[in-house]
């Protein structure tokens, strides 16, 4: 073989400048969760969504100058017309304000269902898997008894045993709504705990508190934040079908349950009453349903490049 002369190499130039420069700049964690959803385009229409529900929340009762408690019989039943948009229901109150004030009775409802399960379920669950042995066997059996009551019969009985109202549906919804949020957590826990940053953390002394609120809980945020968006949904249908039972919020107050239960019997010959409300709980749970399955893809690992 021709041996190739030296002279024909030349040694490559190197720019300093050039070899340090960063390709690609870092990611972290939640920048890298947030720019995958936001290519989410099923999951960024449920945001806005979302974000135009609550701007009627917000704002839809005072686009008119009827009061949702107002009852006027001389236009009972009317039907949408540029006076009343959305129609009027059997006592003449104007279904556009009822709708929408009852739209913050039933995203108050979920809202609250969800953060009190997250609460409890959090704390809950975390203690469990961190403590583990005895402590996390008589808790987690705590928990089964609960989940062994049927969860409808257990919501009806509260509500007719106590006054009905607001404050009520909320407890009768959490009392073992947050089971499956702890059950959840402790999972995470229970595979975190034995990481090598906690173990140094346990090593350097930190105390309980320190290791839950710094390490753990902030690693099982994703979980957490994806079965909080499945909550609100889930609790405003159950909010709505126990007011289809004759349970829900009492009168003078509206919600979108209340309204649909109040329509569904009038359906045939006024579908308005029934239809507005029931569209609108149909939109919120597809909302929040959607965002919850982007939040999951988004902060699936095994998704991330």
């Amino acid at each position: 073989m021709q041996q190739i002369p030296k002279e024909l190499f030349q040694p490559a130039a190197i720019d300093q400048k050039e070899a340090e420069r960063i390709s690609k700049p870092s990611l972290s964690f939640w920048k890298d969760v947030t720019m995958r959803f936001k290519k989410n385009k099923l999951a960024m229409s449920g945001i806005v969504l979302l974000v135009i529900l609550l701007f009627m929340a917000i704002f839809g009762p005072y686009m008119t100058e009827y009061d949702y408690r107002t009852n006027d019989l001389m236009n009972t039943n009317k039907p949408p017309s540029s006076e009343h948009w959305f129609g009027t229901d059997e006592l003449g109150r104007d279904v556009f304000t009822r709708t929408w004030e009852g739209a913050r009775i039933s995203l108050f409802i979920g809202l609250s269902a969800a953060l009190i399960d997250l609460a409890i379920g959090v704390i809950w669950g975390g203690i469990s898997g961190f403590r583990g042995g005895r402590t996390d066997e008589v808790m987690m059996r705590f928990a089964d008894i609960l989940w062994g009551v049927p969860y409808l019969l257990l919501v009806i009985l509260l509500m007719v045993v106590l006054e009905q109202g607001l404050g009520t549906m909320i407890l009768a919804m959490t009392i073992t709504g947050w089971i499956n949020m702890a059950r959840i957590v402790r999972g995470q826990v229970l595979q975190l705990k034995h990481q090598e940053y906690v173990l140094a953390a346990q090593t350097l002394g930190a105390s309980v508190t320190r290791i839950m609120g710094k390490h753990l809980i902030p690693n099982t945020m994703g979980p957490i934040l994806v079965t909080m968006t499945l909550t609100i949904p889930s609790a405003i249908f159950t909010e709505a079908f126990l007011s289809y039972l004759g349970l829900g919020v009492p009168v003078p107050l509206a919600s979108w349950g209340t309204m649909a239960s109040e329509g569904l019997p009038a359906f045939e010959y006024y579908p308005w009453r029934l239809f507005f409300p029931a569209t609108l709980i149909c939109l919120t749970i597809f909302a929040f349903n959607v965002i919850g399955d982007g939040l999951r893809d988004a902060l699936d690992p095994r998704l991330r490049k």
